[in-house]
């Protein structure tokens, strides 16, 4: 009895037959393929033009005594202007009778620890003896397939060990779970999608479990603890704001309590995502040795937690560039001080590229190892003064985020947390 002819019969055993061919030929297939896969690799439309490399139009438009190409030639441009459809999608494993039209997409499922992306793809004529032979195999990127059948860019965000039966009937183009026999008519979203959509209903809450403020800043394979630097707090008012936008302006938010001055490190809470890649979870700013065995929210100056949910009345701050910072309010004002004067004298400047990128990158360079390239976090000395404030990356990036007072027993200020996500989710 032929592969799929098995498949049809006996659907809890779909896929499984070719998923052990697939590996014991997956070394001897990438050996074989290897200029197909970088070949592969170099699509000409993931390049972007630039002033030096223009595009196939703008040359047209400076050299039109150019000859008319031909039939081949033409073929040959739209095969290089072929869509991305996934940019990054890396390399799959499909059978030459899809590529060559001979079958139509049938089967695609995903190995852990396979080739490129994980995806290998069979066609409705292929069968064992066919696929066994990694002669009939080839590793192109995934939008190689997608160009072929569309409807692969829907799943190809499933998690590795998903078996799917390619289907096309009356109803339109989708994909069945040959585990559960669930359809799939709609894009599956990016894990990472996911996690946003979570946390964003997770964040600004009035307060959270004590033990759950405590995870943040517990090490374990999943978080990391790092110290980011000092902030000097001089008159000991706290304020919570993106220091690129937002710092010394009208919208920062300016906390309610005031913490004894003085100078306080900054914590951060790493969380190493398998999904989002490094991500900074919280920030915490230590203020006494005693223990916080209860949170609540931060709330703005002039208002008490008893004003939550009156109208008007918001207890977070906005982040428009990726970035937040705890700072004191003189160093706040000195900072607006500051940047008045570099932006009178840096005329279409940008603050961030021709300022602060340096000083990030230096960050990282010292730092390396729970940063991102470019730097999520930077102790800042204000020129003039020499305060220090720590800047840091604010989670996924823009947003609107609160602030939390942790209090010890005798209900006095133990530390300050600002949330950023949930590692659970991530």
């Amino acid at each position: 009895m032929g592969l799929f002819g098995k498949k049809k019969e006996d659907k809890s055993a779909q896929g499984k037959s070719v998923q052990k061919s697939g590996k014991k030929k997956e070394q001897e297939l990438a050996e074989k393929q290897l200029t197909e896969e970088r070949s592969a690799e170099k699509q000409p439309t993931e390049k972007q033009p630039t002033e030096k490399q223009p595009t196939e139009k703008q040359s047209a438009k400076r050299q039109p005594e150019e000859k008319q190409p031909t039939e081949g030639q033409t073929k040959e441009q739209g095969q290089n202007e072929r869509k991305v459809y996934i940019r990054g999608a890396g390399g799959t494993i499909v059978t030459k009778s899809i590529l060559d039209g001979t079958s139509k997409l049938k089967w695609l499922f995903r190995q852990e620890g396979g080739h490129g992306n994980g995806w290998v793809a069979f066609g409705d004529r292929d069968s064992q003896e066919y696929v066994d032979d990694a002669n009939n195999m080839a590793i192109v990127d995934f939008n190689t397939l997608a160009d072929i059948e569309p409807t692969v860019v829907n799943v190809f965000y499933m998690p590795m060990g998903s078996d799917l039966e390619f289907r096309c009937d009356k109803t339109g183009k989708y994909f069945v779970d040959t585990r559960t026999g669930k359809e799939i008519r709609e894009p599956v979203k990016h894990p990472a999608q996911i996690a946003f959509e979570k946390n964003l209903k997770f964040l600004n809450q009035d307060t959270y479990p004590p033990a759950f403020f405590q995870s943040l800043f517990t090490e374990s394979p999943k978080i990391k603890v790092v110290r980011a630097g000092e902030a000097d707090f001089p008159t000991g008012e706290v304020v919570l704001a993106d220091p690129i936008a937002y710092l010394g302006s009208q919208y920062e938010t300016v906390l309610d309590r005031k913490i004894p001055a003085g100078s306080y490190p900054v914590e951060l809470s790493v969380c190493l995502s398998r999904i989002a890649g490094l991500r900074i979870a919280a920030a915490r700013l230590p203020v006494s040795p005693q223990a916080a065995v209860r949170y609540e929210i931060a709330m703005p100056k002039g208002k008490e937690p008893e004003d939550l949910g009156k109208p008007g009345i918001f207890t977070f701050f906005g982040v428009d560039t990726g970035l937040a910072c705890i700072a004191d309010g003189k160093v706040s004002e000195e900072n607006r001080l500051f940047f008045e004067k570099w932006e009178k004298e840096n005329p279409g400047k940008n603050k961030y590229t021709d300022y602060f990128a340096a000083l990030f990158q230096e960050s990282f360079q010292a730092n390396p190892e729970f940063q991102n390239q470019g730097g999520s976090f930077l102790e800042w000395r204000l020129p003039g003064s020499g305060l220090r404030t720590v800047l840091f990356s604010s989670g996924m990036g823009d947003g609107i985020y609160s602030g939390y007072w942790g209090l010890d027993a005798e209900g006095e200020i133990a530390c300050l947390v600002v949330l950023f996500l949930n590692p659970a989710y991530f």
